[in-house]
């Protein structure tokens, strides 16, 4: 008798990554996956071994289990929406070797300034 595949890692790491920072419940995800506990944990602890998951112990419906969620940040485009340097007049003219530059730059640094600011993390 063939012994039953389990889900590739591949298959996996993709739906946790597409979920980003919601992750998923590992019997959710077995699901998906058309895999049984035993299966979708030793892919899930394969993945986790490498560092590209982590599993995070969750009560839900009254039993613990895990949630799944990719180690992988994503950068998120409200972070840099205000960014001078986008809709900067001066910015044909500015580059390393110009006088205007990245590193002169009043616009750049007071917007930096900003974002490290203790408000902007709260």
């Amino acid at each position: 008798m063939p012994r039953k595949k389990g889900p590739s890692e591949q298959e996996v790491l993709e739906i946790i990554n597409n979920l980003q920072e919601e992750g998923i419940l590992q019997s959710e995800l077995w699901k998906r996956v058309s895999a049984d506990s035993r299966e979708g944990s030793r892919t899930i602890l394969r993945l986790e071994k490498k560092g590209l998951i982590e599993r995070r112990k969750e009560l839900h419906d009254g039993r613990w289990t895990y949630r799944v969620l990719t180690r992988r940040k994503y950068a998120k485009i409200d972070s840099i929406m205000d960014i001078p340097c986008a809709f900067c007049d001066l910015e044909g003219r500015c580059g390393q070797s110009a006088v205007q530059n990245p590193s002169k730059c009043e616009r750049l640094t007071k917007w930096l300034e900003t974002m490290t600011a203790p408000a902007a993390k709260a």
